[in-house]
């Protein structure tokens, strides 16, 4: 046998290797873990419900241990229903499509009322380039880590006179602390190097200045975590022309809103990109950023909605219920197809349907 053969040879076995030592590390369950769990589902309005239900069918082909409690909630309720709230707090967690929100009069958006109720203070959406997909950026892995409970979305606002709208941005230094804590305790769990506090303290010196203060005393709790902070304008910029720059970026609400569909935009568009929203006993999964999306009339009359995005957050829900083995399964299906390019809908430039794009992620699972 030749050099070159030998070579190839032991570098296979080498990658043989490599993946016996992956599996035989990665993890031990405790006696029990294996149960199945309950997960609420909330299929939502538009696109919801076939993107929903792409994850059934998926959860179903790979034998995955949980179950789906299924609740009808949509936009034009004035209020989540109770039984809802009660099998998420049974539960622990949600998978959830957008809730259609009035935009102007009508009632208030469902899916900050869900946030609030469920005290889920922390919105995580992960923006990454997906080989096969082409973007104008390369080297793009973004977490925008965004508080959810206050600032803008405080709602409270009333007319002071006619024709005069008073707005309140509501901040507390007890929800920034917890924010940033959450924010440098991913980086530090998920070995990332750095964290990015998003502001504009430079006009808002209160209550922007009372956020910073808060990241940087937890900065300092974390010295092994590179700490930086940028003006909210210059971050949109910089976030379109130089974004592999950023790791973990925490922000304000309204702020994380705007960076996470922008980096998503930058990454490959809100179709793929997962995301949640966790407190201290509950999390719900959503599509990452434009979470409250239903999509267009045309995407559901002709069911060629895009269910990556939900597919991925529900690999993360997977990683939350600590069965990582399905969720690494599940991953690796999805961006095999996205890789292969074959099956792609509309937004990522093919023409497939729905049940298309998830019939391709079923073909690809180990």
């Amino acid at each position: 046998m030749g050099v070159r053969g030998k070579v190839r040879m032991s570098v296979s076995v080498m990658k043989a290797a490599m993946k016996e030592m992956r599996r035989s590390v990665t993890y031990m369950p405790r006696p029990g873990d294996g149960a199945p769990r309950g997960v609420t589902l909330i299929p939502g309005d538009g696109i919801g419900p076939l993107v929903t239900n792409a994850v059934e069918q998926v959860m179903e082909a790979m034998h995955a241990p949980l179950y789906f409690e299924k609740y009808e909630v949509h936009g034009d309720m004035r209020r989540v229903p109770e039984e809802v709230l009660d099998s998420i707090r049974k539960n622990k967690v949600c998978l959830k499509g957008g809730l259609r929100t009035p935009v102007g009069g009508g009632v208030s958006s469902l899916n900050v009322q869900l946030r609030k109720d469920l005290d889920l203070y922390a919105s995580l959406v992960n923006c990454f380039n997906l080989p096969g997909l082409p973007t104008r950026h390369d080297n793009v892995d973004i977490v925008v880590i965004r508080e959810n409970t206050e600032g803008e979305y405080s709602g409270l606002e009333h007319e002071v006179v006619p024709g005069v709208v008073e707005s309140l941005k509501v901040m507390s230094k007890f929800c920034s602390e917890r924010i940033a804590k959450y924010a440098f305790e991913y980086a530090y769990l998920n070995n990332r190097k750095k964290v990015t506090a998003v502001h504009k303290a430079n006009i808002m010196k209160l209550a922007d200045g009372l956020f910073l203060e808060s990241c940087r005393q937890v900065a300092t709790k974390y010295p092994g975590i590179k700490y930086n902070e940028i003006i909210v304008d210059n971050c949109c910029m910089q976030l379109v022309s130089k974004p592999e720059q950023f790791d973990v970026m925490v922000t304000p609400n309204l702020y994380g809103n705007l960076v996470a569909n922008t980096a998503a935009g930058i990454a490959g568009g809100t179709g793929v990109m997962p995301g949640g929203n966790v407190g201290a006993d509950h999390a719900v999964f959503e599509q990452g950023a434009s979470a409250g999306n239903v999509g267009k009339e045309n995407q559901v009359e002709q069911k060629k909605a895009n269910p990556v995005a939900l597919l991925l957050s529900s690999a993360m829900m997977l990683r939350h219920l600590q069965f990582p083995s399905f969720a690494d399964r599940l991953e690796t299906a999805v961006k095999r197809v996205i890789s292969e390019g074959k099956y792609m809908t509309k937004d990522l430039g093919g023409d497939s349907t729905t049940q298309q794009v998830v019939d391709a992620v079923i073909a690809n699972l180990d």
